[in-house]
């Protein structure tokens, strides 16, 4: 048994700064316990809320039982805290306070970055078994707005849940994986629509799976998406509806028809890694990164300047854990690209903190351990770890364009988390930045490609010509190459 009271203090006009936790437990009833006091230092917008989380924790750590939220007044709504800026242009800080689990901070800023936020500081914690995090947020150039509640409620979902029994050293559970749709989709043709048809798809929270874009020779396209609903909502009859009505009045009069329906064969067959020839596949995926980084693939001067970043070593300023101080140019997604790499080699980050951009570079600090608990001494070790965070963080995507018979293919690939997850909105900011230079897009399709090394999800885009951008032109090619780069990254 055990009983817990507090008592705020250091609060004299307003209140308490701090809350005095005195708890007192016996194996059995009968027994005379122990008594400890714990001291929790609070902001000044302390409220119940806050002190349900340390009586959880108290809990959690000293007993390793279970705890239902019935009983401590614990509600899901308290791991997730979101406070809006006050002006556009002041971040939104995002709060998570919830037990730990394997990978909880990468699946977490993949759905930051699947809402068009980005990630302006951060700051986190954890003992493996508890995790404090702290993220400073504001939307893209190109959202409209923000659905903050729905935010809340992906990010809620990542996090292990209040609503049914907590165990101490609580092991990472995997999710099933949500049924796949396929979204038929028959539209007159025009410059920009697949990028309004994945607009629309992205505000929707659906998450593109597969793509194939077919034009007729009659004028018209043919869309097939496959697609995973965030809200696990398309199994209803309203939820497929919504969906229809969304895109039909996005295209007004170009829309035909629209079919939404659960995926057949159809999908499983598109399951199988495609086959890219052989010289391409080099050029995407055969180079290493080098001190010279000597492939830059068609970057204008400006960004090659970006492409540098480094990474410092230290294990003599913790006795439990390995320091990895990184400096680099700051760029959309980063924080995921770094967090998604120390997921797929076992990398445990104890606490890290990201600066805020100045003159657009970061830093940031990790205090890192592997998954025995040791720090990363082996030299070995080091050095592969620090060779695929720096390849990651300079080149998170690659960019190409090259001959497909007599057609032009703009080719754009990305690491698969080892989860089987790809890098949230490429085909909306590629497909955008086609839009805004005025190229016409003859087909699009998304595959997975499979090197020795790791998976990679490949968007592969049939070029029109045009007359502003002669694509057998190498100029051409660079500033569409450009183009699309500074859209992924966000510069």
């Amino acid at each position: 048994m055990y009983n817990l009271t507090a008592v705020g203090y250091n609060g004299r006009d307003g209140p308490p700064k701090k809350i005095l936790i005195a708890f007192s437990y016996t194996e059995q009833p009968s027994q005379e316990g122990g008594k400890e006091l714990v001291h929790f230092p609070l902001p000044t917008s302390s409220s119940k809320k806050l002190f349900n989380f340390a009586l959880l924790r108290i809990h959690f750590f000293h007993f390793g039982s279970q705890i239902e939220d019935s009983d401590m007044g614990i509600s899901c709504d308290d791991v997730v805290l979101i406070q809006t800026g006050k002006t556009p242009d002041e971040p939104s800080v995002v709060t998570i306070n919830c037990p730990d689990k394997a990978g909880l901070g990468c699946d977490l800023c993949r759905v930051i970055l699947e809402f068009g936020l980005s990630i302006t500081k951060g700051d986190f914690s954890t003992d493996g078994r508890w995790c404090y995090i702290v993220l400073w947020v504001v939307p893209t150039p190109n959202l409209r707005q923000v659905d903050w509640e729905s935010l809340k409620t992906r990010l809620s979902s990542y996090c292990p849940s209040c609503a049914f029994p907590v165990y101490f050293n609580q092991q990472s559970t995997i999710p099933s994986p949500s049924p796949v749709y396929l979204l038929k989709f028959w539209y007159l043709d025009r410059k920009g629509l697949l990028h309004d048809v994945t607009k629309v798809l992205c505000e929707l929270e659906l998450v593109i799976q597969r793509v194939k874009a077919m034009p007729t020779p009659d004028g018209k396209v043919l869309d097939l998406f496959f697609v995973t609903d965030c809200m696990e909502l398309l199994h209803t009859k309203q939820r497929r509806d919504d969906i229809c009505e969304h895109l039909i009045a996005a295209l007004g009069d170009y829309w035909i028809t629209c079919e939404l329906q659960l995926a057949g064969p159809e999908y499983e067959s598109s399951q199988g890694c495609s086959s890219l020839a052989p010289a391409i596949a080099d050029e995407l995926f055969g180079y290493e990164l080098s001190d010279s980084e000597a492939c830059l693939q068609a970057l204008s001067p400006d960004m090659r300047a970006r492409e540098k970043a480094s990474i410092t070593v230290d294990n003599s300023l913790s006795p439990a854990h390995t320091l990895l101080h990184i400096e680099c140019v700051d760029q959309k997604g980063l924080f995921y690209d770094i967090l998604r790499t120390s997921k797929d080699y076992n990398i445990r980050i104890a606490h890290g903190r990201f600066s805020s951009n100045v003159e657009g570079f970061r830093k940031m600090d990790l205090f890192i351990q592997q998954t025995d608990g040791e720090k990363v001494v082996d030299p070995e070790s080091q050095i592969a770890l620090c060779s695929r965070l720096k390849e990651d963080m300079i080149h998170p995507v690659r960019v190409i364009i090259a001959n497909r018979g007599p057609d032009t293919e703009l080719l754009v690939a990305n690491p698969v988390e080892l989860s089987g997850k790809g890098r949230p909105r490429v085909f909306y900011d590629v497909t955008l930045a086609l839009k805004v230079l005025g190229i016409f897009i003859f087909s699009a399709e998304i595959v997975r490609h499979l090197t020795l090394v790791r998976q990679w999800e490949v968007y592969r885009f049939r070029l029109d010509d045009s007359r502003e951008f002669p694509l057998a032109s190498s100029r051409a090619r660079s500033k569409i190459v450009d183009r699309v780069r500074r859209n992924l990254m966000g510069w």
